[in-house]
């Protein structure tokens, strides 16, 4: 009897600690300390939440830049890949449609960067290589009656750096360069 006890007096206390007061500090903590990143790394337009800058979106209109293509069509609760091979038939025709729509598309005679022909392994990478994004600039420029050196300049301006200096590779936010285009074309009308 004893030892039932002791056992339920230590489940309780951990149940307190564990259960309670580590999740409550830890949120706390982490409303504190990342408080953008606790609450999802929202993206706001008018004060209304339009997406989140971990979170991939679909963009097809061509004034916009394109993400990376998705499995599972961008939606969040299933994510993740085809688990299609390399030697599959269903693969290689998908890569062959995007590479088609693509290059007619953007008007380009060189084949896309691989990051806009395969989906990212969730299917919901919101960021493409500076490169990506290069392939596209002619395309959103002409459909947005911009300068191509203006649409550019954006790019550089949302082009996320290496982590440190040294990790990783530079990309670039999709849905956050989409907002600053949309947000340069309110202001090129008030002029």
């Amino acid at each position: 009897m004893k030892h039932l006890l002791t056992t339920i007096k230590i489940t309780i206390f951990f149940t307190i600690l564990l259960g309670l007061i580590y999740p409550v500090l830890m949120t706390g903590l982490s409303q504190i300390v990342f408080n953008e990143k606790a609450n999802g790394s929202l993206l706001k337009k008018d004060g209304q939440v339009i997406g989140s800058k971990l979170l991939g979106q679909k963009f097809q209109d061509p004034k916009y830049f394109w993400p990376r293509p998705s499995a599972v069509d961008y939606n969040t609760l299933p994510s993740g890949g085809t688990n299609l091979a390399q030697t599959s038939a269903d693969l290689k025709k998908a890569v062959e449609e995007r590479l088609e729509t693509l290059k007619k598309r953007n008007d380009n005679s060189y084949d896309p960067p691989q990051d806009l022909l395969f989906a990212s392994g969730s299917g919901l990478d919101p960021h493409i290589s500076p490169l990506s994004a290069k392939y596209q600039l002619r395309r959103v420029a002409l459909n947005r009656r911009m300068e191509i050196d203006e649409v550019k300049k954006l790019v550089e301006q949302t082009t996320e750096k290496r982590n440190w200096g040294i990790f990783g590779e530079p990309t670039v936010n999709v849905l956050a360069l989409n907002l600053a285009l949309d947000q340069a074309n309110l202001e090129s009308k008030k002029k």
